[in-house]
């Protein structure tokens, strides 16, 4: 087993959007990264090579979070080629899109299935990576939530709830992690990412996004790379933060203004 003198980040849901972003920006702070994803092999293949040309070691590893062998797995991989796991981003996620009022649009199996990746597989890859950060007394995680977990609009309603459900489950980890290992989640509003385009369909995306904008007070949709730069900073600062959800959503979450707050008259 090889040790690194850089550190080591895990970050699941790599190969592209915020997933992707994040990896670029924590090797070019000069960490070495692993790539996840499930079935976007070319894309993840991409990533690590935008990893390397920043000067960082990567490796690409196939496995879906949803099943513990995948969480150890990726966790082995990166100990045997560097010996450390420093940071784990649990951006992983998955939903099905479907309107809020057909509600028979929805089986138990689809929460089941959006559950056992955005619950249960964040879990399961915290467990994998905890002795490891706890034996050499320090390490950060950081999870990707969605507004949706504070407003309840999302892709689609056990989407939501299952965000809201990691935002509690980063306060309980949190008291059991420490002293060693710190855990937040970052809370994004609307992205612009290839992810919300399929779901969505172009036309339809380009007028969520137009709309979106429109109707935040800092008038500006989201990047990829701006909301990494939140899970980024839990990982590299935020050194006496744990337990914390930080909402990134140029003030979606504030909604609008009343009417007799602004000061108009009629």
């Amino acid at each position: 087993m090889a040790h690194s003198e850089q550190k080591v980040a895990i970050i699941t849901g790599s190969a592209t959007g915020v997933g992707a972003a994040a990896a670029r920006q924590l090797a070019e702070h000069g960490c070495n990264v692993v790539i996840n994803y499930t079935k976007s092999k070319d894309e993840a293949e991409q990533t690590a090579d935008a990893c390397r040309n920043e000067g960082a070691e990567a490796l690409v590893y196939q496995g879906d979070v949803g099943l513990d062998e995948s969480c150890r797995g990726m966790a082995d991989a990166a100990i045997k080629a560097w010996g450390r796991i420093d940071y784990l981003i649990n951006n992983a996620g998955k939903t099905k899109f479907n309107p809020y009022p057909d509600l028979a649009g929805l089986t138990a199996d689809d929460f089941l299935d959006i559950y056992r990746v955005n619950v249960v597989g964040v879990y399961q890859m915290v467990r994998a990576v905890e002795p490891h950060m706890r034996k050499q007394g320090k390490g950060a995680v950081v999870n990707t939530s969605s507004i949706g977990a504070v407003t309840g609009i999302a892709s689609s309603i056990p989407y939501a709830a299952s965000k809201a459900a990691l935002n509690l489950m980063t306060k309980s980890l949190a008291h059991v992690l420490a002293p060693e290992i710190r855990i937040n989640t970052v809370v994004p509003g609307a992205i612009q990412t290839r992810w919300l385009k399929r779901g969505l369909g172009d036309d339809a995306y380009h007028a969520f996004i137009e709309a979106t904008r429109k109707i935040l007070p800092l008038q500006q949709v989201a990047t990829a790379e701006e909301v990494a730069e939140a899970l980024v900073w839990f990982c590299e600062g935020a050194s006496l933060v744990t337990g914390e959800t930080l909402i990134v959503d140029s003030g979606l979450h504030l909604g609008k203004l009343p009417l007799y707050a602004g000061g108009s008259e009629d």
